[in-house]
């Protein structure tokens, strides 16, 4: 008789908190959603993800060397381009050859200005050494299939208005166009 109870009993406390578990479960689940966004567009490069943005610590300069060689030390920096494919999918485009590089962002008398300090700007030149002009496409170079890597300078310059130390920040843009 012992042996039956047990058989009968327990299906049913098994039964019982498998009901009540599937409904726990039921009433504690949530919903959510994710909204993406984006675009696939044609282009022959893509730029590596670590340079896309890129944090350059100046460091400490003093207000005489600004004064006495009108600028700061170089600092390097690079862009990756990657992926490159020379020929496009529509067959009536012609390759890609050239691509030309334009930086921007805050401007003063012809410089990247900085918040924080006065008296400076940023400079930026490519290895060929020419000057970035904010707003400007740097001159043409040759876009080559695979992996190109494109060096850079960075300086403090001085943009002729009266120095005063302190400390700066700014932040620059750059795109890259193909053709």
């Amino acid at each position: 008789m012992t042996h039956y109870f047990r058989g009968s009993v327990l299906p049913c406390i098994l039964t019982f908190f498998i009901f009540h578990a599937d409904i726990a479960f039921s009433e504690s689940q949530e919903h959510g959603r994710v909204n993406m966004q984006g675009s696939i567009i044609e282009t022959p490069c893509a730029i590596a993800t670590a340079d896309r943005e890129q944090t350059i610590n100046m460091g400490a300069v003093t207000m005489g060397e600004i004064i006495h060689n009108g600028q700061g030390p170089v600092h390097k920096f690079s862009l990756q381009l990657v992926n490159c494919v020379l020929q496009p999918n529509n067959p009536e485009q012609k390759d890609w050859a050239w691509f030309v590089t334009t930086f921007d962002g805050p401007v003063q008398d012809g410089v990247f200005s900085v918040n924080g300090a006065s008296g400076i700007g940023l400079e930026i030149a490519d290895a060929a050494g020419h000057v970035a002009m904010p707003g400007q496409p740097m001159p043409g170079m040759a876009l080559t299939a695979g992996e190109q890597q494109l060096d850079y300078t960075l300086r403090l310059t001085g943009n002729h208005h009266r120095l005063e130390a302190g400390e700066y920040h700014t932040v620059l843009r750059f795109k890259v166009d193909y053709f």
